[in-house]
């Protein structure tokens, strides 16, 4: 069941910062995206407390606060430990449901999980979250204190050790897969494909940007060839629109590529849940090409803190360039655009701006993702004038960019293509039989 289809849970949502002003407009978006209706916010500016993250005296308030709106959940735009959310859930009424952000992320990630490997890597994400919350509730057992666990939920005994047999599964399973899409991934290089993955924070548009970039195709019509091409993202303004990856043919003159669309990053995000989902991001991690798409309509500091931080997660496993697109120009002046370009120019050098919304400039982008990928070699082909020589030329077209076909006593063909591609190219051709011996 997703959050559109069950019962609107009304939610107080909570934000502590250590300084300046909370900003809450993110965690209300992942709020709506899980299904809940925000009834009110409550923040708070002071070093994080100990025993409730909050002050005690905060805690008082929002447990006042959930009474007086009969709000069912309250959710909180920080990390809370194990005994914060034991304590929180002995202030607040009896049945109020405390997620902290990760427990609403994974919350999301459970709806939207679609794919075999999306549901494994949305369970490893969820039982790393839940095993430090099984240790405190054993060692409050131990100490024969708090029957109930008020926010922490009911206490297992052997849950603990369940966990940690089920995350080994769960990564045993993942690898297989991985090591699967691995294999995919090397048949399409060696079937003369570009790798292009999408990649930045949740609703910087990206999934619109691949429907720009896309053919005017289905993805059923690779079905056989790529069967693990998803159906196109919806372009949606909606968080987690993409869960898993989805793949699809792009519009290239020159050259085959496949573009991907990739889970997009969220702020502020644990190393255990970037960790969890590292599968998926093999499609980025694996790409001949990385777009990372920004959305330009945010202020510089928020653009520059999420490049940073996509820069850093890409950073230890990416080895393909990486080509800043700034998105949604259609939302800002020329002027603001421009300024935004030199103050972004230390992370982002040589950035395309683009509207994926109204196609503006994307011609633009797409000769700078043809030009930022590898090299394209070119080959001039000398073949006999033999059946099996068509069957090679007729390979050629379909894995290769062919200039020029002269057919006459002998067939010349003139094409450029991947390295991988002109050498098999090469191996199929010193394999034909002369015509006269043919014949």
């Amino acid at each position: 069941m997703t959050g559109t289809d069950r019962p609107t849970d009304g939610a107080l949502v909570v934000k502590r910062v250590d300084e300046g002003s909370a900003d809450t407009t993110e965690i209300k978006r992942l709020a709506d995206a899980a299904g809940y209706d925000v009834l009110a916010t409550l923040t708070q500016t002071r070093t994080e407390d100990p025993a409730y993250h909050v002050g005690e005296g905060k805690a008082a308030e929002i447990a006042e606060e959930l009474r007086a709106r009969d709000a069912t959940v309250v959710i909180f735009d920080n990390q809370l430990g194990p005994y914060q959310t034991y304590n929180l859930g002995t202030e607040f009424p009896e049945g109020v449901q405390l997620l902290d952000r990760f427990r609403l992320i994974l919350e999301i990630f459970g709806q939207r999980a679609q794919t075999r490997k999306a549901q494994l890597q949305v369970e490893l994400a969820e039982l790393r979250y839940e095993l430090p919350r099984a240790e405190a509730k054993a060692s409050l057992a131990r100490r024969e204190e708090h029957p109930g666990f008020m926010g922490l939920g009911e206490y297992d005994e052997s849950r603990e050790q369940d966990i940690k047999n089920r995350i080994s599964r769960i990564r045993d399973e993942l690898e297989k897969i991985e090591r699967t899409d691995e294999h995919r991934r090397e048949q399409r290089r060696e079937s003369g494909f570009d790798l292009v993955a999408l990649a930045g924070y949740t609703n910087a548009g990206k999934s619109t940007l691949l429907r720009r970039l896309a053919e005017d195709l289905d993805v059923d019509e690779n079905e056989g060839v790529h069967p693990d091409l998803d159906e196109t993202a919806a372009s949606e303004d909606r968080l987690f629109t993409t869960l898993g990856t989805t793949t699809r043919r792009a519009d290239f003159d020159r050259r085959d590529v496949l573009v991907t669309d990739t889970v997009g990053f969220i702020s502020d995000l644990p190393h255990w849940l970037v960790e969890s989902f590292k599968s998926t991001l093999g499609s980025v991690y694996q790409a001949d090409l990385v777009l990372l798409v920004v959305d330009v309509g945010e202020s510089v500091e928020s653009i520059r803190e999420k490049l940073v931080t996509a820069h850093d997660t890409l950073y230890e496993r990416n080895e393909a360039p990486i080509l800043t697109v700034l998105n949604k120009i259609d939302t800002v002046e020329a002027a603001e655009l421009d300024r935004k370009r030199e103050a972004l120019s230390a992370l982002a050098p040589n950035p395309v701006a683009v509207s994926a919304r109204t196609g503006e400039n994307v011609d633009a982008l797409r000769e700078r993702i043809d030009e930022s990928l590898p090299a394209l070699e070119r080959e001039r082909l000398v073949l006999p004038m033999t059946d099996d020589a068509m069957s090679v030329v007729s390979w050629i077209h379909d894995h290769a960019h062919v200039e020029d076909v002269d057919y006459g006593e002998e067939v010349v063909v003139e094409f450029e293509g991947r390295p991988a591609v002109v050498e098999q190219s090469r191996a199929k051709a010193s394999d034909l039989v002369p015509a006269e011996s043919a014949s």
